[in-house]
């Protein structure tokens, strides 16, 4: 196991998500439920499925293209994403 990558990537993905649109839904779905254990544990098995699925696409990616490529392009989303945002179209 390589604990600076565990480390590196949980400090990312915890940065992250703090005040996202997923974290802002696990609220709501609490405040509305009366079975918080219950919201909490659908809640890490989605984000461990879509996690599951990065990693494994990630994994097939890389195999296909160059890491460089790879980072350019989800780079390029990001900026893409971001500007749509930017002029409120999504």
């Amino acid at each position: 196991m390589d604990w600076r990558a565990v480390g590196s990537t949980f400090a990312l993905l915890f940065v992250a998500e703090l005040g996202d649109k997923t974290q802002l839904a696990v609220i709501t779905m609490a405040a509305k439920s009366d079975r918080p254990w219950s919201v909490f544990t659908g809640a890490v098995a989605a984000l461990a499925v879509v996690t599951l699925l990065g990693v494994v696409g990630g994994q097939a990616a890389c195999r296909v293209v160059p890491e460089t490529t790879l980072r350019r392009a989800a780079s390029l989303a990001f900026m893409v994403a971001g500007a749509l945002m930017w002029f409120e179209v999504l």
